[in-house]
C-alpha cells in the first residue's frame, strides 16, 4: 500500500485549514479512562532513542506513568533497526516499541507482527480526531490502525548564519545557485557539505530522496520505493548524475563519521551545510543557538511540485504482547498532550507534537520556519525506509555508500541495487 500524495490543498484543508500542524497533528485526545483496563503485569518498552537528550526525555516521560510498571530498554538505533524483526517475532516480545509511521510500519504489519490498535482511533480514543493524512500513515493494508504517532519533524539544509555572512554567500533557491555556493565555500577553505555516513549510512539517503523528489517528483519517488520503477532506470541515473556533482564538496571525513559526529564541523564552521532532519538541534552545542538556520533543498526542475520530507515518529505494539490491554494503556499515555510536551521539552528537540493540545506558541523561530515550509509544500514524504521498509533501507545503504566511495561504478552499483531490491520486494 503506497501512501497517496498529499497536495498542498489537502495539507491546508485537512481539518478546516489547519495547515501542517493540523493535518499531521489535529488530535482530539480522550482521557486515559477510555482505554482498556489497566493490568498489573509489567510492560516492556523497547526504545531506539539512544542519544542522551531523547533518552533522558523518554525516561522521564515513562517515569510519570503509574498505572503499570514499565521496563524501558534503550538500544542503539542501528542495532535496534537490525534486530526489530527479531524483537517482534520472538516468543516473549517487548510490549511497546518506538519506531516510524508509514510504509515501514505497514511492512511489519503485513507480517502479522503488530497489534491492532484501531480502538485507539475511535470514539474517545487518544487519536480519534487525527486527520485522514496522519491516520493513513498509521494504517495497515487491511485497513486496521497499527501505529500511534506522537511527533514529526522536517528536513532541510542547515547552516550557520554567521558563517554564511563570513563567506559572503546567501541561501540558494536553485540548483545552479547551490553549486555556486558550494564552490565559494570551498574556496574559503571549508568543506561545503558535511554528511555522516560511517555508523549511520542511512544519512546518504537524504540526498537521494531529495534529488529524486526535485527531479522526478513525490509520486515517482513513492512508486520507485514500492518497486514500480527500477533503480537502474534512466530516472534514477539522472538522480545519481546530480548526486555525483555534490561529491567534491562533501567532507571526505564523513565516511567515518556518524550523523552526530558530522555536526561538529558545521558547529565549528569547518563545514558549511548539512542536509539533515531537525533533530540536528539535539546534537549542536548551546553556543550555536540562534545562529542556526536552514533552507529547503534547492529547486532543480521548476515544473516539479515541491515536496518535503516530514518523518513521523511514535510507537507500535507487538501482536504477541502478553498484556495487550496494558500496551494500549501505555500507548494512550504516550500520545497524551502532557507526555508529548514533556518529551519535546526535555529532549531539546525541534520535533513538533502530533497533539494540537500542546502549546507551540513558544517554539523557536527555527521551528516556526519549519512549519511554514511544510505548509507551503505541494507534497509530503517520510524518508527512504519509512516510504519503503527497513530491509530496503539496508539495500540503499549498501548501494549509496559504494557510490560515495566509487562513483565511477555507478551503473553497476545501480544494477546491483535493483537486483537486491527485487529480492527484498519478492520476499
Amino acid at each position: 500500500m503506497v501512501q497517496s500524495e498529499l497536495s498542498r490543498r489537502g495539507l491546508l484543508a485537512g481539518l478546516g485549514g489547519l495547515g501542517i500542524a493540523g493535518v499531521l497533528g489535529a488530535c482530539a485526545t480522550g482521557n486515559d479512562d477510555s482505554s482498556p483496563g489497566a493490568s498489573s503485569t509489567t510492560l516492556t518498552l523497547q526504545s531506539s532513542l539512544s542519544d542522551a537528550d531523547p533518552k533522558a526525555a523518554l525516561t522521564k516521560v515513562v517515569a510519570g506513568y503509574t498505572k503499570t510498571k514499565v521496563t524501558l530498554n534503550t538500544i542503539a538505533i542501528e542495532t535496534f533497526r537490525a534486530q526489530l524483526p527479531t524483537y517482534l517475532n520472538s516468543g516473549n516480545p517487548p510490549d511497546v516499541l518506538t519506531w516510524y509511521a508509514g510504509s515501514v510500519a505497514r511492512d511489519y504489519a503485513s507480517k502479522g507482527f503488530l497489534l491492532d490498535v484501531s480502538d485507539l482511533w475511535r470514539g474517545n480514543g487518544p487519536c480519534a480526531g487525527y486527520s485522514p493524512a496522519l491516520k493513513e500513515l498509521s494504517t495497515a493494508a487491511d485497513g486496521k490502525q497499527i501505529f500511534v504517532p506522537t511527533s514529526y519533524y522536517w528536513w532541510g539544509v542547515f547552516y550557520r548564519k554567521s558563517a554564511f555572512q563570513q563567506w559572503g554567500v546567501q541561501p540558494p533557491t536553485t540548483w545552479d545557485e547551490f553549486i555556486a555556493v558550494c564552490k565559494t565555500i570551498k574556496s574559503k577553505g571549508a568543506a561545503p557539505l558535511t554528511m555522516g555516513t560511517g555508523s549511520t549510512a542511512w544519512v546518504a539517503s537524504g540526498w537521494f530522496d531529495y534529488l529524486n523528489l526535485r527531479i522526478n517528483g513525490a509520486e515517482f519517488h513513492r512508486e520507485l520505493l514500492a518497486g514500480k520503477h527500477p533503480f537502474d532506470g534512466p530516472e534514477v541515473k539522472n538522480v545519481m548524475d546530480h548526486y555525483k556533482q555534490l561529491l567534491e564538496y562533501i567532507d571526505p571525513k564523513g565516511r567515518s563519521y556518524s550523523w552526530q559526529d558530522a555536526v561538529t564541523p558545521l558547529a565549528s564552521k569547518k563545514a558549511g551545510m548539512y542536509l539533515i532532519g531537525a533533530f540536528v538541534t539535539t546534537a549542536l552545542p548551546a553556543t550555536v543557538g540562534d545562529d542556526l538556520d536552514f533552507f529547503r533543498v534547492p529547486i532543480i526542475d521548476a515544473s516539479i511540485p515541491v515536496a518535503e520530507e516530514a518523518p513521523t515518529d511514535g510507537f507500535f505494539a507487538s501482536a504477541k504482547s502478553r498484556n495487550t490491554a496494558g500496551a494500549k494503556e501505555l500507548l494512550s499515555y504516550l500520545a497524551s498532550p502532557p507526555a508529548q510536551q514533556e518529551f519535546i521539552q526535555v529532549s531539546k528537540s525541534s520535533n513538533l507534537p502530533t497533539s494540537q493540545k500542546v502549546d507551540t506558541s513558544t517554539f523557536s523561530p527555527l521551528v516556526q520556519k519549519g512549519i511554514k515550509m511544510l505548509n507551503e509544500s505541494a507534497a509530503i514524504t517520510q524518508f527512504f525506509n519509512r516510504d519503503s521498509s527497513d530491509q530496503m533501507q539496508t539495500v540503499a545503504d549498501t548501494a549509496l555508500t559504494k557510490f560515495l566511495d566509487k562513483p565511477k561504478d555507478v551503473n553497476s552499483i545501480l544494477a546491483e541495487w535493483q537486483a537486491s531490491a527485487k529480492k527484498v520486494l519478492a520476499s
